[in-house]
């Protein structure tokens, strides 16, 4: 049995709560598990300077640990990110910006910053999964605004993680189970079922067809369990 008794195809015990920072334009705290991360938007009203004057907008990611997340102290990257740092956030800017037209947005930013609060694996996927809520969270607040005349069409967007331990395909791996698995893999979809990234690293050996579609099968189930989220209303 896994640690937390779960099925190898269950994910960890899920909860939102909305609103958690206030003077956010939206914000969401996702709970995985033990692996919490508040995802809160900015809108700005403006765009980089290769998307001025061109009618689009922009969405963009930033991601960061706090320093009492993790079982040692997580020290704080005050003289620059980290490459793990700078590929997380692209990924989750990558991965925001397939949920809309930019073009519907105009020219604005929205600026996701994820935090997180407690590191227990997959925080890559759950702020990927809690920002694009966020984000949808705010354009919602746009239109009551008055500065989007209506909503844009919305692609959801969901993320969850698979691996390879001791042999056994799990879903959602916890940072136990990360640190000894043999294949561990990111999987970003659209609610289309399209997939936008998948991230799949061998760590002793190299992994067959079987073992990657093992983990794409898990990853699908998981990841339409995270999209009933998008049926509760902020």
């Amino acid at each position: 049995m896994r640690s937390d008794n779960r099925a190898p195809d269950s994910l960890r015990p899920l909860s939102l709560e909305r609103g958690i920072q206030f003077q956010a334009d939206a914000s969401v705290l996702i709970r995985m598990g033990n692996t919490h991360v508040i995802c809160a938007v900015s809108i700005e009203e403006k765009v980089p300077p290769f998307l001025q004057n061109t009618g689009r907008g922009w969405i963009t990611a930033e991601y960061g640990i706090l320093p009492g997340a993790t079982d040692s102290r997580y020290r704080r990257e005050i003289d620059g990110q980290s490459g793990r740092t700078m590929e997380i956030q692209r990924l989750v800017g990558r991965s925001l910006r397939m949920m809309i037209d930019l073009a519907g947005l105009g020219e604005r930013t929205l600026r996701v910053d994820c935090d997180v609060l407690n590191a227990d694996g997959g925080t890559r996927t759950a702020a990927i999964t809690g920002g694009a809520l966020a984000v949808r969270d705010a354009l919602k607040k746009l239109v009551v605004d008055g500065k989007l005349a209506q909503l844009p069409d919305i692609l959801p967007v969901a993320a969850i993680s698979a691996g390879i331990v001791e042999g056994r395909p799990l879903l959602d791996l916890d940072y136990k189970e990360d640190s000894a698995a043999e294949t561990d893999a990111n999987f970003v979809m659209a609610g289309d079922g399209r997939w936008i990234e998948v991230q799949a690293t061998a760590e002793n050996a190299p992994f067959a067809d079987e073992s990657m579609a093992a983990m794409t099968e898990l990853a699908r189930k998981g990841i339409n369990e995270l999209f009933q989220l998008w049926q509760k209303e902020g």
